[in-house]
């Protein structure tokens, strides 16, 4: 079974050795990394370019006239050119641990219904990140772990993305090349894609850590957030409900919504009392 690896690459000369070196060192061999770079100006075309000339399975394409188009086309871009039955990410600052392909293998091989496999990450944080987000995380791969697997997800999504990141997913191309892309924030495209993909089939969660995740201040994930664009999985619930009529979708998202705005209230609740507690000292 072949594998095509897909990473997108911007601005991450700094990280992309790393990338690239975790995939050759993979224990299961039969894959292709196709790297897509969008619009990087610091170096990384020339860094992936000299892997490209000493490993034939890694190839590197980019936008016409090296134009920055954004992750969507990006990985459009990337699926477009593979050659894999089955699609793995990579995102070009994070890295594989060496038995992440061959422990996904396994998995498909005695799980044939299964169309998306994902596992547990390492987090690599910058200083001012860590502390603020490793027991929140850490609660959330828990809670993954004490969940049967395979399973549906779909009504998993709304609150959070239960995925951490693209750089965990290992998919059946033709599964996905099917999926809806015109997220409304281009960073999140993943969650947008994994809530439409979970309407349609068991998801896998390997726990196990074989990934490494890196968060730092020039992570898309955070350029995202400082956007503050609105809530693309709200979006994604309600196109799914527009377009089947199901009516269990449409309660879904309206108790999905009392449970933030009780959740909102009680971080207001707690902030002012933190407040009024740091002024009687």
């Amino acid at each position: 079974m072949k594998i095509s690896i897909i990473t997108a690459s911007y601005n991450y000369a700094q990280y992309i050795v790393e990338t690239i070196d975790s995939v050759i060192s993979q224990t299961y061999q039969d894959w292709e990394l196709i790297v897509v770079d969008d619009g990087s100006s610091d170096g990384s075309v020339d860094i992936i370019k000299s892997y490209c000339g000493k490993d034939s399975r890694i190839k590197f394409f980019q936008h016409q006239n090296g134009e920055n188009r954004g992750l969507k086309e990006t990985i459009l871009l990337g699926l477009e050119n593979s050659t894999g039955d089955w699609v793995a990410f990579l995102e070009s600052d994070d890295f594989f641990l060496p038995e992440n392909l061959a422990k996904k293998v396994e998995v498909i091989k005695n799980n044939p219904s299964v169309k998306l496999v994902f596992n547990k990450v390492e987090f690599l944080w910058d200083e001012q990140r860590e502390k603020s987000n490793n027991k929140r995380i850490e609660k959330r791969q828990n809670n993954l772990s004490n969940k049967k697997f395979p399973r549906n997800m779909f009504y998993d999504f709304y609150l959070r993305n239960q995925i951490l990141t693209f750089s965990s997913v290992i998919v059946e191309k033709n599964f996905i090349k099917q999926a809806n892309f015109n997220t409304p924030i281009d960073a999140l495209l993943d969650w947008w894609l994994w809530v439409h993909l979970a309407q349609k089939s068991e998801f896998y969660y390997l726990d196990e850590c074989l990934t490494i995740w890196r968060l730092h201040a020039e992570s898309y994930i955070e350029k995202a957030k400082q956007k503050q664009s609105g809530r693309v999985s709200k979006e994604a619930y309600m196109k799914l409900f527009a377009e089947t009529h199901n009516i269990k979708i449409l309660f879904y998202v309206l108790i999905s919504e009392v449970i933030l705005e009780i959740i909102n209230v009680g971080k207001m609740i707690s902030e002012k009392l933190a407040h009024s507690n740091n002024k009687d000292f």
